[in-house]
C-alpha cells in the first residue's frame, strides 16, 4: 500500500517565509562556536573577522519567552520529537503515524559570514518521492535551506533528506 498521497505531493515547491536571524554575527558567539567545534582559525577574531562556514546554521534560535515545541507536545502520544520542517518555517507534512529518520545532509558552501552581518534564510520542499525499502515503503523528503546575507550574498545551501516510514 503506497504511503505517498496527492495531499503530501502538493507540498513540493512550498517555501517558508524569509527569516532573519535575531542577532547579527557576533564575535562572542563566533568564539563560542569555534571553541565548541575546536576550530581555532585566527581568521575568526579581530578586525574584518569571519565566522566558520557552518556558523549561520546555528544563528536561528527561538527567542526568549517563545513556546517550546517539545514542552507543548509532552502529552501528545503521536509526537515523535521531530520538528525538522517546522523549525525551518515550513508547514508540517500530513504523514500521521510515520516516524521520521535522518536520511542525510549535503552542504554547499559559497562564502563566510562576517562579523556584524545580518543573515537570512529560507527553506522549501524540493522533492517528495516514495521508495520501497527492505522493511516496506518509505517517503523521502528533501528540504533545501538557503542562507544568505542581508545584501543577498549567498553563504551556504543545506539539503536535508528525511525518511518517513
Amino acid at each position: 500500500m503506497p504511503l505517498l498521497t496527492n495531499e503530501i505531493l502538493d507540498f513540493v515547491g512550498i517555501s517558508s517565509p524569509e527569516v532573519e536571524a535575531p542577532h547579527p554575527v557576533e564575535s562572542s558567539e563566533v568564539r563560542r562556536y569555534a571553541q565548541a567545534t575546536m576550530d581555532d582559525d585566527p581568521r575568526y577574531a579581530g578586525d574584518g573577522a569571519i565566522a566558520p562556514l557552518l556558523f549561520p546554521t546555528h544563528m536561528f534560535r527561538a527567542a526568549f519567552g517563545s513556546p517550546d515545541v517539545l514542552t507543548e507536545n509532552a502529552g501528545n502520544p503521536d509526537f515523535d520529537g521531530g520538528v525538522a520542517s517546522s523549525s525551518r518555517g515550513l508547514p508540517e507534512l500530513p504523514v500521521r503515524n510515520l516516524v521520521r529518520l535522518n536520511g542525510g545532509v549535503t552542504v554547499q558552501f559559497f562564502d563566510h559570514a562576517r562579523h556584524g552581518e545580518r543573515v537570512r534564510m529560507t527553506s522549501r520542499y524540493a522533492s517528495i518521492t516514495e521508495r520501497e525499502g527492505s522493511k516496506g515503503p518509505m517517503i523521502l523528503v528533501v528540504i533545501d535551506t538557503d542562507y544568505y546575507t542581508s545584501d543577498d550574498r549567498p553563504l551556504l545551501k543545506v539539503q536535508n533528506t528525511g525518511i518517513y516510514r
